[in-house]
């Protein structure tokens, strides 16, 4: 994480939805707001592949000076909507902090049932989607990393926790 911008994901969430950008919080940072504080380093999303937000998005990409994360050489990219609608996961770096945008994450219904089925949650004075319990949970038994465990069993006792509170 050399030379990487301090991670604020409330801050780069403001600037998506500042921005007008159709998105759902995934990833460790929805777990977070979920089911348990965990350490995270970067902001997941799932976002709407229409014409209008994928302009929104790569004009903010743009104006956060997004650059390519995890490669060796400084390689060129340009947020156009040909790039944002085509690659299946980008993984970025920005002024604001790490940013990956995932178009259809492994284990979803895609973005159209992430977002009917996701919470509506206020942080920091922004209306937020973050995806719900479930979708998260089929997220990280797909994806079946060490941390995707881990969360998993997290989720599962907040799901537990949730329906107790229901009867």
């Amino acid at each position: 994480m050399e030379n990487w911008p301090e991670f604020r994901p409330t801050r780069l969430i403001a600037r998506l939805c500042d921005a007008g950008v159709d998105f759902v919080v995934v990833g460790g940072v929805a777990v977070v707001v979920q089911a348990s504080p965990r350490f995270t380093d970067d902001l997941d999303i799932c976002y709407a592949t229409d014409p209008g937000n994928v302009q929104r998005l790569g004009s903010l990409l743009t104006v956060l000076d997004a650059k390519l994360r995890g490669i060796d050489e400084d390689l060129p990219f340009v947020a156009d909507a040909r790039t944002l609608r085509q690659a299946q996961l980008l993984t970025l770096i920005t002024t604001e902090g790490a940013l990956d945008l995932l178009v259809d994450p492994p284990g979803s219904a895609g973005y159209a049932g992430l977002r009917r089925r996701a919470d509506r949650i206020d942080l920091d004075g922004n209306s937020v989607l973050i995806a719900s319990l479930e979708d998260l949970i089929a997220m990280k038994r797909a994806a079946g990393r060490p941390q995707d465990l881990v969360d998993l069993e997290s989720l599962d006792v907040a799901r537990r926790r949730r329906g107790a509170r229901r009867t």
